[in-house]
């Protein structure tokens, strides 16, 4: 219950009273990694929206010159992309590093991320090892290797903020998701660690907990009063920077999360396994159908 209390305190109190961080203060520019689709694209609008200059970073570059355009047009200011595919592991950083070099940047959004095509058992998945290792990739050396390009400036600065898209099943276990998860956990407490080290520098760290969001990795199309659209919920959790290390990004969520805390570890261990082996036999259903012309 006192994590409710706070959160809508922080909501309901903070943005009327003006005290939410002045993101446009910590520097001109917003990296934003994953930023063509879902929660990174709605991060991507809501700082624009802020007023800041956004660097787009994603694997397809017909995709980040449309958001690139979109987002000029509509907020009207400065963007920069750059196309990189995460799953690449650290040969691509050289050059995102050569990229964002000299550039005053003030938030990181470490936002891209990867999971199962559906849920399935550890030993099910199709070509396993080089899909475990692209999804380590993508959620875990893409946090680390970005925020250890961009943060040594904004320490030497004294001001910056570096948000990192988890998700809730960081710290509820997801098997059939595990590696997934696992992934997630290791968002979460980097966050929290890095957080602790660098707050009497002037850094802002914060860990972001979504659960289904309306994106094309959820498979959720259709937004509810549960499951926020991604410029939504990227707007609500903007607005919890400064105040909350650790959220859920939005109310319903934080509602959920305190929910899932009463409940025993091994008991939303075996509930999941339940809830995710029916959404396993979809899968497996859906995967093994005929192809339609």
């Amino acid at each position: 219950m006192k994590k409710i209390i706070k959160s809508c305190k922080d909501k309901l109190i903070s943005k009327p009273l003006g005290l939410t961080k002045n993101l446009k203060k910590c520097g001109q520019w917003a990296v934003v990694t994953g930023a063509t689709d879902g929660i990174g694209k709605g991060y991507t609008h809501q700082l624009a929206k802020k007023g800041m200059d956004i660097i787009l970073i994603s694997r397809t570059k017909s995709k980040l010159e449309d958001c690139a355009k979109e987002i000029e047009q509509k907020f009207k200011v400065k963007t920069k992309i750059v196309v990189a595919d995460f799953s690449a592991g650290l040969q691509i950083y050289d050059a995102i590093r050569s990229q964002l070099a000299g550039l005053d940047i003030g938030v990181l959004v470490n936002n891209v991320g990867m999971s199962y095509d559906f849920p399935m058992y550890f030993l099910e998945i199709p070509d396993r090892e080089k899909k475990l290792m692209d999804l380590l990739h993508v959620n875990i050396t893409s946090v680390t290797m970005m925020t250890s390009i961009v943060l040594p400036e904004m320490v030497s600065r004294s001001r910056g903020v570096v948000i990192n898209v988890a998700s809730a099943s960081g710290v509820n276990p997801s098997p059939l998701l595990t590696v997934y998860s696992a992934s997630k956990a290791f968002v979460h407490y980097f966050s929290l660690c890095l957080e602790r080290e660098y707050r009497d520098r002037g850094i802002t760290v914060q860990s972001v907990l979504p659960y289904f969001v309306a994106t094309k990795m959820s498979k959720i199309k259709k937004g509810s009063f549960w499951i926020p659209y991604p410029d939504q919920y990227a707007a609500s959790a903007l607005d919890t920077v400064g105040f909350e290390k650790t959220t859920n990004g939005w109310w319903s969520h934080s509602i959920t999360g305190w929910l899932f805390d009463l409940i025993p570890e091994s008991l939303m261990l075996n509930s999941g396994m339940k809830i995710l082996q029916g959404a396993r036999k979809k899968g497996l259903r859906k995967s093994n159908a005929p192809k339609k012309d």
